[in-house]
């Protein structure tokens, strides 16, 4: 089976903020607001593989580990740009689409809680579809990485989704278990 780790050793740092230049390893998850239940289709899913696609070609974001969950996506990220600015930017850029597809698909309920739920300080916008922050932890050792590796692909066996971590499509899983995968994934050169 494939670990996508090549080789890991890096010194502690504080977690849940990026670096100054976010150039490291690490786990981050995007939220929902109120944990609403978005990504139960397909097509949402497939936006946000669609966009990390285009971070990689394009921004020279490298994904190296990935789980969709109905309501929150964990993934493990490295960039050799400001990877802040890439996940800020990104999050954006997703947001933007996922509320278009809401709207053209008529889910009012969701955009009506998406409204409800927006803080009242964001007066640019109608709506808010992401909780603020991504809770970025620097991965900092090896049994860290192992470890949210198998937090992340454990995720929908753990909530009942599949019995095998491999057998949910939205996952980095069947991609290191040599199965067909829902896009690729960069192996972690530290």
């Amino acid at each position: 089976m494939k670990t996508g780790l090549v080789e890991l050793s890096l010194t502690m740092r504080s977690s849940y903020k990026f670096s100054k230049d976010a150039k490291e390893l690490y786990f981050v998850t995007f939220t929902i607001v109120e944990w609403i239940p978005l990504f139960t289709k397909s097509k949402y899913c497939d936006i946000v593989i669609k966009n990390l696609e285009f971070y990689r070609k394009n921004q020279g974001l490298k994904v190296h580990y990935l789980v969709i969950m109905p309501d929150h996506v964990h993934l493990i990220l490295s960039s050799p740009n400001n990877l802040s600015d890439t996940v800020r930017n990104m999050k954006s850029y997703m947001a933007r689409e996922l509320i278009d597809n809401l709207k053209f698909d008529k889910r009012k309920w969701v955009l009506n809680s998406l409204k409800y739920y927006k803080k009242k300080s964001k007066l640019e916008s109608q709506y808010q579809l992401w909780q603020e922050g991504s809770h970025p932890e620097m991965i900092t050792f090896k049994k860290m990485l192992v470890q949210k590796i198998e937090y992340l692909h454990f995720n929908p066996v753990k909530i009942g989704l599949v019995r095998e971590p491999e057998d949910w499509i939205y996952s980095s899983a069947s991609y290191y278990a040599d199965q067909d995968s829902i896009m690729d994934f960069d192996e972690i050169q530290l």
